[in-house]
């Protein structure tokens, strides 16, 4: 496992990779967004003083570091594996459990994360990053697009920052 990780660490996508993320990441946001919209987890907020600092912070914690164990340690690579799906699925599970546990556990404010609506573009972007992860042999597409969700959601969409979330 961990060669696997740094695998994933140093591989970096060829441009139909690129290509392939694009389109997985386009429709991951479409997916979240409708679902998180008719949920009411986005409520215009514009929070665009601190955006700088707040984007070094979601790409390191949540992109990187979940991207890193639930991507790089449990996406096998291509070839790896005779049944990709299962560990795709599987890690997708424990990516979404990770997030009640976090709202149980060590995260007070973060009741949000045990919405129902939440657990599901959870589970959405988990899939999208391992699709990526898969694909590419690469983290690096999928904590582009985990860290510029969470950005989003936060500097335009009213998303709890780790100080509300630790609340």
């Amino acid at each position: 496992m961990i060669d696997r990780l740094k695998r994933s660490l140093l591989t970096w996508p060829d441009a139909n990779g690129w290509v392939q993320c694009g389109f997985l990441g386009a429709l991951s946001l479409l997916l979240i967004g409708g679902m998180a919209g008719l949920g009411g987890l986005l409520n215009w907020q514009l929070r665009f003083t601190d955006w700088p600092l707040r984007l070094a912070s979601v790409m390191c914690v949540p992109a990187f570091s979940e991207e890193l164990v639930f991507r790089g340690l449990l996406i096998p690579d291509k070839g790896e594996l005779r049944r990709p799906i299962l560990w795709i699925s599987l890690a997708t599970l424990v990516f979404v459990a990770w997030h009640i546990f976090e709202a149980l556990v060590l995260l007070p404010g973060a009741t949000l994360f045990l919405k129902p609506v939440f657990l599901m573009c959870v589970g959405i972007l988990g899939t999208g990053c391992a699709l990526m992860r898969y694909r590419t042999g690469s983290i690096w597409p999928a904590v582009l697009l985990h860290g510029l969700l969470v950005w989003t959601w936060q500097v335009f969409f009213g998303g709890p920052d780790i100080v509300q979330l630790l609340r």
